[in-house]
């Protein structure tokens, strides 16, 4: 078992005892192409940090090249997946970034490169929260762009005659299918998912909180979408990392 492994596997007991942090209120990415909405937002409140994870953040902030912070998100990210397909342990994972807190993923994965396993985590779990904190407004952009791509609305799943709690659901199952094995899934419904809402955004005017125009929103999606794509096909070939 590789220090990694062996952080993650010590952390997975003090997440099963911690109680999930308060939700946030908003959650907007700022990380380059991740982003999965645009304003510059509130940073949220973290909950406690574990130590466990603490000192993985703690080594990524110390290492001397990208290269090496590069490794470390990779390892960890890695870890991650494997700790969360142990049985019992996919539902503590989906709810990482509750009890964590986003900050403390963001500092381990948010400069990965977006076609990597840490930087495809990083946007699932944005994702995630954005459905958890901002439902109405994912639901409001997810059926307008839902007739616009049917296509790629069946291939993310969500229920018919969708609301905040269907696009929440979508998301947990969508972490789910991580922990399960089936992350080239997950990675394609999520891409589905976000090239959905960038049509919805097309179809709509952009809300009155965003000081970027609807162009440039949807055009985040979709960069995030291939990104995820990308990830999937490289999950697939068997070299994500």
């Amino acid at each position: 078992m590789d220090r990694a492994d062996a952080v993650v596997n010590g952390t997975r007991c003090d997440l099963r005892r911690a109680r999930p942090g308060a939700p946030y209120r908003e959650v907007h990415a700022q990380a380059r192409d991740h982003d999965v909405t645009a304003g510059d937002q509130p940073r949220p409140h973290r909950p406690a940090l574990f130590a466990d994870l603490t000192e993985m953040i703690d080594a990524a902030g110390a290492a001397s090249s990208p290269g090496a912070r590069a490794e470390v998100a990779s390892s960890t990210a890695a870890a991650v997946i494997r700790a969360g397909r142990s049985p019992g342990d996919g539902e503590v994972f989906i709810e990482l970034a509750d009890r964590v807190g986003l900050d403390t993923l963001a500092a381990l994965w948010r400069d990965a490169d977006p076609v990597s396993l840490p930087g495809a985590l990083w946007a699932l779990y944005l994702l995630r929260q954005w459905c958890r904190s901002d439902g109405d407004e994912v639901t409001r952009l997810w059926r307008a762009g839902e007739p616009l791509a049917p296509a790629e609305a069946a291939v993310a799943g969500v229920a018919d005659f969708a609301d905040a709690p269907a696009v929440q659901h979508f998301a947990d199952a969508m972490l789910a299918g991580v922990y399960r094995g089936d992350l080239d899934v997950a990675l394609e419904r999520a891409a589905a998912f976000f090239r959905v809402v960038a049509a919805g955004r097309r179809a709509l005017p952009c809300g009155p909180d965003h000081d970027l125009d609807v162009g440039e929103l949807a055009q985040r999606n979709e960069r995030v979408a291939a990104a995820l794509s990308a990830a999937a096909a490289h999950w697939r070939a068997g070299d994500l990392q």
